[in-house]
């Protein structure tokens, strides 16, 4: 478990050319925002979304929430202007569309460094088609300055010729394989987008089932969508009680010498007990947070 947790159970992307959106978010309860950059603008307007959503970047203007930039990618023609603005912006993370390789993550950090990026401006990458579920591991790996797997699900589900269902039976031997290798490298990772903005039920469904798989949190492409991810991803008062009891009961077991604990009628060991202690960690920074 990380020294430190950050929530980033809601995280919403923005347009990067509506001036209005913008501002909006300031007052969204969102964890994290994704100023976009890359499909939310339209060719002829990228030069000026990327002055304005650098600007919103560096204004410290958004409290809490952490401020990313998602640029466009690699092989395009805005990627290079893009990167280099958002390094001097000094964002909390640069979003990078469809990196498919170790090769992909050192130009984004090289660009960074180049750019004169500040230490805390992390590189957030995007994994969205099958080359990058096949090197999810190495991608994660590949820098210490890449904190965070964001899942692009629109995109992979186009690569598979696959359809959108309820259950993603066919997005899920991808979002498994980039869950193992945010795990195996420490590293945090966000669920895709829902897209029916109108399916609250179907949202919701599909924000349970990321949660329940261990994602650390879930992008989101409206603002209604913020507040039912928020309450799945925080721990109830209920969990939090039953941790800060199952710590208690254990090491009280332990420090009488017992060989084994039980609690609400199940016996407990030291995983359950890490497991405890995240979850007090978790509502302890969403307090922080709010």
């Amino acid at each position: 478990m990380s020294d430190q947790i950050l929530p980033r159970r809601s995280v919403l992307y923005m347009p990067g050319a509506n001036e209005r959106a913008l501002e909006k978010a300031k007052t969204i309860p969102a964890d994290a925002l994704i100023l976009d950059l890359e499909d939310a603008v339209a060719p002829d307007a990228k030069e000026e979304a990327r002055d304005r959503v650098c600007a919103a970047a560096s204004s410290g203007e958004y409290g809490a929430k952490e401020v990313t930039i998602r640029v466009n990618g690699l092989d395009t023609q805005w990627h290079a202007a893009d990167l280099a603005a958002a390094a001097k912006a000094g964002p909390a993370a640069v979003v990078v569309p469809k990196v498919n390789s170790v090769d992909d993550v050192r130009a984004i950090e090289a660009g960074l460094e180049a750019g004169g990026a500040p230490d805390h401006t992390k590189i957030w990458a995007m994994v969205e088609t099958p080359v990058a579920m096949l090197h999810a591991e190495a991608i994660a790996a590949a820098s210490e300055r890449l904190t965070v797997l964001v899942m692009g699900t629109n995109d992979l589900a186009k690569e598979l010729h696959a359809t959108h269902v309820p259950g993603r039976q066919p997005l899920l031997t991808g979002l498994g394989l980039c869950l193992l290798a945010a795990r195996a490298t420490g590293k945090e990772i966000l669920d895709g987008v829902y897209n029916d903005v109108k399916d609250p039920e179907g949202f919701a469904a599909e924000a349970r089932q990321g949660f329940e798989m261990g994602f650390d949190g879930k992008t989101l492409i409206h603002p209604s969508q913020v507040d039912p991810t928020n309450e799945i991803w925080a721990p109830s008062a209920d969990a939090v009680d039953d941790a800060r009891t199952l710590i208690a009961t254990f090491e009280a077991a332990i420090a009488e010498g017992k060989g084994v604990v039980t609690h609400n009628g199940r016996m407990i060991e030291n995983l359950h007990v890490d497991n405890a202690r995240r979850v007090l960690a978790v509502a302890a920074a969403i307090e922080a947070r709010s």
